[in-house]
């Protein structure tokens, strides 16, 4: 299958798991066309200053892979700066959230894995 940009659907999440401000999120492709165990895979474009709250993965885990932008990612505890070609992987049980702490859009994709 071959997904056109201009074929992707994107939403407006506002203060998504309790964060701040709104995110874009453009879902690559969606649940119900995917084989495997997955439930998302998409494009996620956080503001300056705007985040996604604190949320856990039970039963799943989510990878984030930066592609643009900085921010600060709280992983089960742990804070870090992270920057583009930085990954994260949350699961478990564990719990994450991430803000864009830069002056430019925090971009990453997103893709949740169920067990």
């Amino acid at each position: 299958m071959i997904r056109n940009a201009g074929e992707m659907i994107t939403e407006i999440k506002n203060q998504m798991r309790g964060g701040k401000g709104s995110i874009e999120m453009t879902h690559i492709f969606k649940k119900e066309e995917l084989i495997g165990k997955s439930r998302l895979v998409a494009r996620i474009a956080i503001d300056p200053g705007s985040s996604i709250g604190m949320h856990d993965h039970t039963g799943e885990e989510e990878i984030y892979y930066i592609t643009g932008g900085k921010g600060i990612v709280n992983d089960n505890g742990v804070v870090k700066e992270v920057t583009i070609g930085d990954a994260i992987l949350t699961g478990n049980g564990a719990s994450h959230s991430i803000e864009n702490n830069g002056v430019e859009p925090l971009e990453f994709i997103a893709v949740i894995l169920v067990y």
